[in-house]
């Protein structure tokens, strides 16, 4: 299948990584025009319906960005099945993980965790620059807290990759949420690649039905969805936890910030790719 939008030159970086990150292994991009491909996605309307949710958070940034102005296209078949892969190889993240598609075998890398994610219709393959500032910030906090007494909470996990990473980084316990059956399928099966289960419980509950609270809660979400869920997510965040937010334009960081501090949270890191921004923050005691 091929999508084909149209959008302001400005937007079309940040709409370029959302397609990659929701399945398609690659765009093209041409003067107001992104085309995207996917192949054969199975359930299609949930993929669609992503794609707009996105686009109507973007029109508030870039208001020429508009809904109407995609279309699909369903390609001849061809070996899309194997040719798509190529663009999926080991990719190194921060100082001490490797993320690498199942059909390819990682190069030996001692010091570094392998995770291996299959690139799907969940959001989180490592190529995107919130993911990969949640990992490295996930790596930082890790180094330094005792890993035995470390618990996580991944509210929107995707793919799972935030999950798994922390799990192999020596976290006790992590509990990781998802609204979208296809996205648990998805964290499901990559959870059992990578060995993960006896320490990553995947649930669909809703935030604000999780008990007890969490050293780290890390979302990578959209802006929006962050300041909707703020009270929530500064409630599972533990004595002298730790807050990581993701999937923020820069121009929403500000906003976003304000709802959690100043306040009970200090803004101890602050992480921006291209026109993303990852906060970290911690709870005060």
């Amino acid at each position: 299948m091929q999508l084909t939008l149209k959008a302001p030159s400005a937007a079309l970086d940040a709409i370029s990584n959302f397609l990659i990150e929701r399945g398609s292994p690659g765009v093209v991009i041409k003067k107001n025009e992104v085309q995207a491909f996917f192949a054969r996605p199975a359930r299609t309307a949930y993929l669609k319906r992503d794609i707009q949710r996105f686009l109507r958070a973007m029109k508030g940034i870039y208001p020429g960005v508009a809904e109407d102005g995609l279309r699909w296209t369903l390609l001849q078949e061809k070996n899309w099945q194997n040719s798509w892969r190529r663009f999926f190889q080991p990719q190194k993240v921060g100082k001490g993980l490797c993320v690498s598609p199942p059909w390819v075998v990682p190069p030996e890398l001692p010091q570094r965790q392998v995770i291996t994610i299959e690139p799907g219709m969940a959001f989180g393959t490592g190529t995107h620059p919130t993911t990969r500032t949640c990992l490295e910030f996930l790596e930082e906090v890790v180094a330094s807290l005792n890993s035995e007494k470390l618990t996580v909470l991944d509210v929107g996990t995707g793919s799972g990759i935030l999950a798994i990473a922390v799990a192999k980084m020596g976290a006790s316990k992590v509990l990781a949420l998802d609204n979208d059956p296809i996205a648990l399928r998805a964290a499901q099966a990559n959870i059992r690649l990578n060995r993960a289960q006896q320490k990553v419980k995947l649930t669909h509950v809703a935030l604000g039905r999780v008990k007890g609270s969490f050293t780290v809660v890390v979302a990578n979400l959209t802006a929006e969805t962050i300041i909707g869920l703020a009270e929530a997510l500064k409630s599972k965040a533990g004595p002298h936890g730790y807050l990581i937010l993701s999937g923020i334009l820069k121009p929403t960081a500000g906003e976003v910030l304000r709802r959690f501090t100043p306040g009970s949270f200090d803004l101890v890191g602050q992480r921006s790719q291209r026109e993303w921004t990852t906060l970290l923050l911690r709870k005060r005691g």
